[in-house]
């Protein structure tokens, strides 16, 4: 999940002074990372990403980016794979991030009587990858901290882009995510129709015994690797079997075009980051970020310069139309292809239009 939260202070030391080592030897280095820039100087200070105009009071954001609940217990029961797991998910923030830069990262500014989206570029990015929530559950996550003013900007960007963009963004974070893992281990993450992630095989009594619900929110603790091991360990003794849910047949390992459509019920209007949601969450089993954007480019060539929270948008018709995707897989499409699905499409609509009569 990906949380936007605004940020009006520079003080970062909550984050700073969490040393995170309950992941200790299973990540890359320490919690904090340079996802763009950093290195010598100020910058060596993450509260430099921090930047912001003379009138805005605003001066970042913290986007919190979490991996599902199945994912994250990979981490406490396999210790062996945990890196590559962890690893899957850093690789994931940063496609989410490049998304979120290049669709929402805008800047609007009126000139002759017109408002204009200027685009623009964090130029300093710097995240903090945490393993828990306060209870001392598995919770696999980072902080990401932006700047309120990207890099040469005039003024701040226009936040209402950022959080109208999230759940795109928070889309196709989890699909890389499921595909990174995937790859790199013996995992095999998966989407249900329902919107639920799982991991194949499982057990969903995992998720009942490290639920991450709770009705206070709990004291900051910081945990040693020792403590937290043992205290995974004292929780395993109280796990019961639930059983695993079926995964679903191979023939929707691309794309789940029910999903697809069903997502995009209900809209009279759908615009380019709701395509982006709708299919990323119909991957089934996950596709790389950089492969869901340039497929929705290919099929969707009218959203392809859609960026801000204005737009361009598309009926529902048109962008259901070309779903029928099951059988594209890595591959590029035949404009035959595209052509074929269009009819087929086409060719529902008056049946049912037909029936109807």
């Amino acid at each position: 999940m990906l949380r936007v939260m605004v940020r009006r202070s520079r003080d970062v030391s909550y984050l700073t002074n969490d040393a995170a080592l309950e992941i200790g030897g299973l990540r890359d280095g320490p919690a904090q990372w340079w996802v763009r820039g950093g290195g010598e100087g100020a910058l060596d200070d993450p509260q430099g990403v921090l930047t912001t105009s003379e009138r805005s009071k605003v001066v970042g954001y913290d986007l919190v980016i979490a991996a599902p609940r199945p994912v994250s217990v990979l981490v406490a029961l396999d210790p062996a794979h945990a890196p590559a797991v962890i690893e899957a998910h850093r690789r994931a923030v940063g496609e989410c991030l490049t998304y979120l830069e290049e669709r929402a990262l805008v800047v609007r500014m009126r000139r002759g009587g017109e408002d204009r989206d200027l685009t623009g570029h964090w130029r300093d990015v710097v995240a903090f990858t945490h393993g828990v929530n306060r209870h001392g559950e598995p919770h696999v996550h980072d902080h990401v901290l932006v700047g309120a003013r990207p890099e040469g900007a005039p003024g701040v960007l226009d936040s209402r882009a950022l959080f109208a963009h999230a759940l795109a963004a928070d889309a196709l974070y989890r699909s890389s995510l499921r595909a990174g893992v995937a790859r790199s281990t013996p995992y095999q993450p998966w989407r249900s129709f329902e919107g639920v992630e799982h991991v194949a095989g499982l057990d969903e009594g995992y998720r009942v015994l490290w639920g991450g619900h709770h009705g206070d929110r709990g004291e900051k603790r910081h945990w040693s690797r020792e403590d937290i091991r043992r205290r995974w360990d004292q929780d395993l003794t109280r796990f019961e079997e639930h059983g695993a849910r079926g995964v679903p047949p191979r023939s929707t390992r691309y794309l789940d075009e029910h999903a697809f459509r069903a997502a995009l019920e209900g809209r009279s209007t759908i615009s380019r980051r709701h395509v982006v949601e709708a299919w990323a969450n119909a991957a089934t089993f996950g596709r790389s970020a950089l492969d869901v954007t340039a497929s929705i480019d290919e099929l969707y060539p009218s959203l392809h310069a859609a960026r801000g929270v204005h737009e361009s948008s598309l009926s529902l018709r048109d962008a259901r139309m070309i779903a029928p995707t099951i059988e594209r897989g890595p591959r590029p499409l035949d404009p035959l292809e595209i052509a074929s699905w269009r009819h087929r499409s086409l060719e529902r609509s008056r049946e049912r239009v037909g029936r109807s009569r």
